[in-house]
């Protein structure tokens, strides 16, 4: 399988959410929107055979810091290094476009995605109690080394 990797849509980030059993809550285009309005983002997307089967996407969270705000990949996709093939190319981007940081969240009942982000250098710098331990999200931050 050869995955082609490129910027991507909203109506992207949709089609690979419809997928994702994990991700309960609807997502709508409006909400997709309305987060990412005025920001500058990068949506990216993992396509085989011209299907949408895994997307990353971020936005500026202040002056020198990227906030990795959602991503997924379709389940018969996994364990394929999809999701860290979309890691690299947005910590490649921001490191490119200047940023000093990424920070991202995630949820006990993640742990792959826990896994893959100590794994890959991120820090635990905080934590967001949602009233559940499953529902409670961990915050990481990695810091970009420039070339």
């Amino acid at each position: 399988m050869k995955y082609q990797f490129g910027s991507g849509t909203v109506s992207n980030i949709l089609a690979v959410l419809a997928q994702i059993p994990e991700f309960e809550k609807a997502m709508s285009v409006d909400l997709i929107e309305n987060r990412l309005a005025g920001k500058n983002y990068l949506i990216l997307v993992a396509e085989l055979d011209n299907k949408p089967v895994g997307f990353k996407v971020g936005y500026t969270l202040s002056d020198g810091q990227f906030y990795s705000w959602l991503g997924g990949v379709v389940p018969e996709h996994r364990n394929m290094k999809v999701a860290s093939q979309l890691r690299l190319i947005q910590e490649s981007w921001a490191i490119d476009n200047g940023f000093k940081s990424i920070s991202v969240k995630s949820m006990n009942q993640f742990p792959a995605m826990l896994q893959m982000l100590i794994a890959s250098g991120y820090q635990i710098c905080g934590y967001e109690d949602n009233g559940s331990i499953t529902d409670s999200k961990i915050e990481f931050i990695k810091f970009l080394q420039t070339p």
